[in-house]
């Protein structure tokens, strides 16, 4: 009698999990979306001279009243927009907190104006650069080690591309030992709300707002596709 290959009908029955799981998950986010619709709570809005208040805008009742706060001192300050933002993060031994509270839309934006944020993506905006960073934030590495995991034919390479980071002070070597590369503790976050914001530009599910206004009628509208 044949022996059953259990490794196999293991193997077998995770990807068929896998395979229901995509088929389904589109079907529920769909029906998560028009369950949300139908609520008494649904996200409203209140309209003030410039601003409109997102009243029930996130689950989480506490993100949802400082979402009103943000818009209220925005339509008191006449700013054209506050951020609020915190996070941390634990990898390789560090942890970074930050928190920045009602930080100016407008002084964000002057950075576009300065050349700063020109200046900053060009410093990181390329694949060798990003890979490197990933690495480094994952943990210190030496430049041999960033060799081997970021795929480079030699120590050369890596220099040529630790170089412009060194130069904007984002990733420095550890004082305690010679020749290990860490990110900037206070770069870290830089670093991390980057990433949060690309994802956004892919993932529109907390976004909300009055893009489509007919008159004094405001209709919430979502930009998720």
């Amino acid at each position: 009698m044949m022996e059953r290959n259990y490794d196999k009908e293991i193997d077998d029955l995770r990807e068929q999990m896998e395979k229901l799981q995509n088929m389904v998950s589109p079907q529920l986010e769909e029906l998560r979306t028009m369950v949300l619709e139908l609520l008494p709570n649904k996200p409203t809005t209140e309209k003030l001279e410039r601003v409109h208040v997102m009243h029930g805008m996130h689950p989480d009742s506490r993100l949802s009243e400082l979402m009103e706060e943000l818009c209220y001192k925005t339509e008191e300050k006449g700013m054209s927009g506050l951020v609020t933002y915190l996070g941390v993060y634990n990898s390789g031994g560090r942890q970074s907190n930050w928190i920045q509270n009602s930080v100016s839309a407008d002084d964000l934006l002057s950075h576009i104006e300065s050349g700063l944020a020109g200046k900053v993506l060009a410093c990181i905006g390329n694949v060798n650069r990003l890979a490197m960073l990933l690495e480094i934030l994952r943990g210190p590495k030496t430049v041999a080690t960033l060799v081997e995991k970021c795929g480079f034919g030699s120590t050369g390479q890596v220099y040529h591309h630790l170089k412009p980071l060194l130069a904007a002070d984002i990733v420095v070597e550890d004082e305690r030992q010679k020749g290990v590369y860490v990110i900037r503790p206070h770069k870290v976050q830089g670093i991390i709300m980057l990433l949060a914001g690309i994802s956004d530009m892919v993932d529109e599910t907390y976004t909300k707002g009055t893009w489509e206004d007919s008159g004094d009628d405001v209709n919430v509208v979502s930009d998720r596709k």
